[in-house]
């Protein structure tokens, strides 16, 4: 049998898929093993990287991935400025690392497998951020697994200086 932790860091991770209106909050077990959905973050009052970072706290993370929205084509649009500028507050705020990782198609497979689930379709609106966030923790989790590195890009906690001219 395959060790499912082999080139896997030890240590809980939390995962955010960042929307306009709410964020999908995910966290994984130390061992890296299962992903879970743990809540989804409203975005009205400001309070929300103080959420995020108090659930990080909570289950003493090792660091949070944020997923960043790109087109197909990987470009960059509204969405994933907004996800940077998310994640810039995080890193500024969280105490632990913050990475980004390429959330391409981590709604339609969430959707996808809340249809598998047997889900009906009026509760997906309130757990498809929170289902989009695992599969974004599943995706960190496998490339760790297979290449012994941690996922995604790294965010600065001090903002760059195009990050400073937006």
């Amino acid at each position: 049998m395959t060790d499912l932790r082999e080139g896997l860091r030890r240590g809980v991770r939390i995962a955010v898929d960042v929307g306009q209106a709410r964020i999908g909050v995910a966290a994984c077990d130390a061992d890296g093993i299962l992903a879970t959905p743990v809540r989804t973050v409203a975005r009205h009052d400001g309070s929300d990287v103080a959420e995020i970072v108090q659930i990080a706290a909570e289950r003493d993370a090792i660091e949070i991935l944020v997923g960043l929205p790109r087109t197909l084509r990987g470009d960059e649009g509204v969405a994933a400025r907004e996800a940077r500028n998310f994640a810039r507050k995080l890193a500024k705020a969280a105490g632990v690392p913050v990475r980004m990782l390429d959330e391409r198609l981590t709604t339609v497979t969430a959707h996808q497998q809340l249809h598998a689930a047997q889900r009906p379709m009026v509760e997906h609106r309130s757990v498809v951020d929170q289902a989009a966030a695992v599969v974004i923790l599943e995706q960190a989790l496998e490339t760790e697994r297979r290449t012994g590195a941690p996922a995604g890009e790294l965010f600065p906690s001090k903002p760059t200086r195009q990050e400073d001219e937006l």
